[in-house]
């Protein structure tokens, strides 16, 4: 029997089900999940223990992989699959991985298209913390009154690392607080990113700095303000890591952030990514 897929809120999120494991790895499968993740947004394989090469096996299926975090980790594994952790003998810089906290779309500052979807998968899952959470920025849009939609139309957003770590910029060493903020470019979106499809989402999250022709409070407000719609209960998704989940959503119509978790606890993800077809347009 093919996969089939089990909805778990009203506008967020599926559960992908199978009976035979290998049914993951079709052509067919990989349409069928990347249909879903771009009508659903998130999408959750529970325990399905992948390997790094089964993992790059569907990422591959699915689109091409792109590699969107500079190496400053010291790992040994498949140089496609980021390991995304605070365990310093692995990442002595963790200033990346601590600004994950906080909502953000991935690569938006990255001078390419921003990548079509993130893959990621359980290795070691904490006993306290460390949940993800998404919020569909699709849904969000959707979800606005006429009026608020029409005020959004033409407005850009100016989005920077420095940014997106302004939230911990006071916890990054002073001796390389400079050189971290500073990495990465300064772009500017619409606020309303109108796919080729004709669907429309909001590219918010902790990146977007000010609104370009608006006054910094009032842009910065408004900014939050989205932020906070997007992130109800109605729109988004708390998922409770197991070991060996795989989680894939749709990074052009979503934001994510990790809850805050001990490096003690070990909390181990793979990461990998699927290249972005479109650039932000208005």
């Amino acid at each position: 029997m093919a996969i089939r897929f089990e909805d778990i809120k009203e506008f967020i999120g599926s559960r992908v089900l199978w009976d035979d494991r290998e049914d993951l790895f079709t052509p067919e499968a990989a349409r069928q999940i990347r249909a879903k993740v771009e009508e659903r947004t998130v999408l959750v394989f529970p325990e399905v223990d992948l390997t790094d090469a089964e993992q790059l096996a569907i990422t591959g299926a699915m689109g091409d992989k792109v590699r969107l975090t500079a190496r400053n980790n010291v790992q040994s594994n498949d140089e496609d699959v980021y390991q995304v952790t605070l365990d310093e003998k692995i990442n002595p810089q963790p200033e990346y991985v601590l600004g994950t906290f906080f909502w953000h779309m991935d690569g938006i500052t990255v001078d390419m298209p921003p990548p079509f979807a993130t893959l990621l998968s359980c290795r070691i899952a904490p006993d306290k913390g460390g949940e993800t959470e998404f919020a569909s920025t699709y849904a969000a849009y959707e979800g606005l009154p006429d009026d608020e939609k029409q005020a959004l139309e033409g407005l850009k957003a100016v989005h920077s690392v420095r940014a997106s770590l302004s939230p911990i910029a006071d916890a990054i060493p002073e001796k390389h607080r400079e050189k971290v903020l500073g990495i990465g470019l300064v772009k500017e979106h619409p606020l309303v990113w109108t796919h080729e499809s004709g669907r429309k989402s909001m590219v918010i999250g902790t990146t977007a700095d000010h609104i370009v022709g608006m006054e910094v409070p009032a842009g910065r407000a408004m900014l939050i303000r989205l932020q906070e719609w997007a992130a109800q209960p109605a729109f988004s998704l708390r998922h409770k890591w197991t070991k060996g989940d795989f989680v894939i959503w749709d990074n052009t119509g979503a934001m994510h952030r990790a809850i805050p978790y001990d490096k003690s606890t070990g909390r181990m993800m793979h990461r990998t990514s699927i290249a972005g077809t479109e650039a932000v347009a208005a």
